[in-house]
């Protein structure tokens, strides 16, 4: 791509031009007491005493989304719509200045982080010509902590809602620690503008920027029979149950002092001795949840500090969670000290004291768990190498689905680290962690674990076909999703140690007995034919070839090529019988296909745990 149509003199000159404008009449510094009342009279309350709120846009801006600046943080693939949007920039920055001298703002300061060495302090100005848009500081505000005396860095978001849509944009500014939101009226630019700017200049600061959720966990060993504290990253794209998981209580002994302490949902700063530091006291979750099956998150919705979003409240102030209509992207910010469940018929909390996760010298273990959402063949949990958990973390896999995006249903989708937010190179980013995994492997053995976690299903069958000279794809079958209570049962197995995992068709251990439950209806010979198994695993590993070829480019590390290429050789696995897959120009690739006689697919009856 053309360098040219960055302007990194425009860019100098535009900050240095801004920082006068930032303490200028028009603008109110004010804190989260001052805002409440003015984001409340434009919000709607609950039965429960919670105020919800509408947007106008209903989600982020991430096709529309530049970074500008030096070579190490430009955008490696920008398509031609972000192009555009480069070379206009140095225009709409005179615009900024010409806005900031001239509309009124309210500028509230709030801290990132809460230890001894990084806590970046993050000052946001949004435009007041709108008052409704006192609800965007309000609730931001909420998700950070009070500003203290702490190291910095700091941090300055602009967010002018007023500017006319057709000139939607997010221009991110790193290397001057700023960014700006114009055209918008959705709070996730903000939270994810100043988490992206955190992660960035932790990665400079030799951490790692993680988009993780991070928890610990007390269970009883079931070999031993003691004790084990284990602390775990949960890494996962939206909409996969990253939050949900980060959450969850798995359903353990309290009456035996098992128990799960929630640090974090979202982003966290890996160190090199295993420890996190945590970024923010409230967390944004997406609320379509079951109350049944996600308890925690349920007390916490329903609490009066609750901060909703575009969620369905009715007349009466009842809410519906479930109910999307309106929008399928419900929010709502809700506080650490409010994720509760209810034990012998008292509400007990479930947050830990710090919202950050300790160093491995505190923990029996730490676990690097990865979250996917796939809907065919892929075992529920996987067991993973300290390489394949570096490959996981590259791969970043989920898919698509009907609900999401139905001319992509059943195609793979990747984002290095499940993190949509890295600046640069994303290379860079899988390199750091690679680095940082492998001296903690090496530091302490056989305390550092990876698992991958399938939070979709198995069984689903999508058909492609064409219609009026298009390509359409409609569903034959739908998936059969895993139980949540499996899920749960899964997780909470693989800490105690009571799970059983034996080498799969994908070159890692898939589990095959849960906490002394064989999984044999959820065999994915049940629901197709060796063949059809085959010719999964021939596209999936072309996927993450071509995926891996593009991050290599970037700069990949010569060791995490030839680990890709090593996981490519499914055919190698187990030494038992191989066919060819026909059909398939180019392929080379030889797959694994099991003994056993074919099955026909089935469908499976539900599965129950308890």
């Amino acid at each position: 791509m053309a360098k040219d149509i960055y302007d990194l003199e425009a860019y100098r000159k535009f900050v240095e031009e801004l920082k006068p404008l930032l303490k200028g009449p028009n603008i109110k510094h004010v804190d989260l007491n001052w805002l409440e009342p003015h984001a409340r009279e434009f919000g709607t309350k609950t039965k429960y005493g919670s105020y919800g709120w509408r947007s106008f846009i209903s989600n982020r801006l991430a096709a529309k989304t530049v970074y500008l600046g030096g070579e190490k943080i430009q955008l490696p693939n920008p398509d031609d719509f972000q192009k555009n949007l480069i070379e206009k920039a140095p225009e709409e920055l005179r615009k900024i200045l010409h806005y900031m001298k001239t509309l009124p703002f309210y500028h509230i300061q709030r801290q990132m982080g809460d230890n001894d060495a990084y806590n970046p302090v993050c000052d946001l100005y949004v435009c007041s010509a709108d008052p409704k848009n006192f609800r965007i500081g309000y609730m931001w505000g909420n998700t950070l902590l009070k500003p203290s005396s702490r190291p910095g860095p700091n941090f300055i978001m602009i967010h002018i809602p007023e500017e006319h849509q057709i000139r939607q944009q997010i221009l991110t500014l790193p290397e001057y620690n700023l960014n700006i939101a114009l055209g918008t009226d959705y709070m996730g630019e903000e939270k994810k503008g100043f988490l992206r700017q955190g992660m960035w200049c932790a990665d400079e600061q030799g951490m790692l920027g993680l988009h993780s959720g991070t928890k610990m966990v007390t269970v009883v060993d079931a070999k031993s029979g003691k004790m084990k504290n284990y602390g775990a990253f949960l890494f996962g794209m939206t909409a996969t149950g990253k939050s949900t998981w980060s959450c969850h209580q798995l359903f353990l002994d309290h009456k035996r002092g098992e128990r799960v302490e929630v640090n974090q949902d979202d982003i966290v700063f890996l160190k090199k001795d295993g420890s996190a530091y945590g970024t923010e006291n409230g967390f944004y979750v997406k609320t379509d949840i079951i109350p049944e099956q996600q308890e925690a998150m349920y007390y916490a919705l329903t609490d009066k500090t609750a901060l909703l979003e575009n969620v369905m409240i009715k007349a009466d102030g009842e809410i519906d969670f479930q109910d999307e209509e309106l929008c399928a992207n419900g929010r709502s910010i809700v506080f650490r000290d409010k994720l509760r469940v209810k034990r012998d018929g008292r509400l007990i909390g479930i947050s830990a004291k710090s919202i950050n996760l300790p160093s491995l010298d505190e923990l029996d273990g730490l676990i690097f768990a990865f979250i996917t959402r796939r809907n065919t063949i892929m075992p529920f949990s996987q067991e993973l190498t300290p390489e394949q958990g570096v490959l996981a973390y590259l791969w970043g896999e989920s898919t698509h689905s009907m609900a999401t995006n139905p001319a992509k249903a059943g195609e793979s989708v990747r984002i290095v680290g499940t993190d949509d937010f890295i600046i640069g190179s994303r290379a860079r980013k899988v390199n750091r962690f690679y680095e940082i995994i492998m001296e903690l492997v090496n530091k302490y053995p056989g305390k550092v674990r990876f698992m991958q976690y399938n939070t979709g299903g198995m069984g689903e069958v999508i058909e492609n076909y064409e219609e009026g000279g298009k390509k359409k794809k409609r569903m034959v079958r739908k998936t059969q999703r895993v139980p949540i209570e499996l899920m749960a049962a899964i997780q909470r197995g693989d800490l105690r140690g009571t799970n059983k995992y034996e080498t799969s068709m994908l070159g890692t251990k898939g589990i095959v007995n849960v906490e002394g439950k064989p999984l044999t209806e959820w065999d994915a010979k049940k629901f197709y034919s060796d063949e059809q198994i085959a010719q999964y695993v021939v596209e999936l590993v072309k996927g993450r070839r071509v995926w891996t070829e593009e991050i290599a480019k970037e700069g990949l590390k010569p060791e995490i090529i030839q680990a890709a290429e090593r996981a490519f050789a499914i055919e190698k696995i187990g030494g038992k019988s191989m066919i060819s897959i026909p059909g398939m120009p180019g392929e080379k690739e030889i797959i694994y296909v099991s003994e056993e006689p074919v099955k026909r697919p089935r469908r499976p009856g539900l599965w129950r745990w308890r």
